[in-house]
């Protein structure tokens, strides 16, 4: 019996080897999955303004400074307010309505671009389409910074 060599510009392959490919790459892509796991630390600390991890283990997100009285900065992916001197609070700038992510503190609200959802300083809804507040972040502060965790 004589093998068929297929046309130029086919491709055949035989059902042993197409699962043995597909092992393969379900192993390459949970090697790559869990080698960035422990790496978003190093991304995160790099952008958006995001300081250097301090002593405690927690990274700076802002100078104690930078934070309005009455007010609040957005730093990367969180919030920090404000809402009394000397009482500071973290909360996710992602809006709970559809995800976007909000775009300023002003006038004692943290403001969502997308479809007009205000949060208060406590990161509860004050107005607009959003279901529930803001989710909280753990933040302290350490020294003249405002720290994660």
């Amino acid at each position: 019996m004589t093998e068929q060599i297929p046309a130029p510009g086919t491709f055949r392959m035989d059902r042993r080897t197409a699962l043995a490919a597909t092992g393969v790459a379900a192993t390459a892509l949970t090697a790559v999955a869990c080698s960035s796991y422990g790496n978003t630390e190093k991304a995160s600390a790099s952008t958006n303004g995001v300081k250097d991890k301090k002593q405690d283990g927690g990274t700076e997100l802002a100078k104690t400074s930078e934070v309005p009285v009455g007010g609040g900065v957005i730093k990367g992916d969180t919030v920090i307010t404000q809402a009394t001197a000397g009482s500071f609070a973290g909360f996710s700038s992602t809006c709970t309505h559809l995800g976007c992510k909000v775009g300023e503190v002003s006038g004692g609200l943290i403001k969502c671009p997308c479809h007009g959802s205000n949060f208060n300083l406590d990161g509860s809804v004050a107005g607009g389409p959003a279901p529930r507040p803001l989710d909280a972040r753990a933040v302290h502060v350490e020294g003249d910074s405002v720290v994660s965790g």
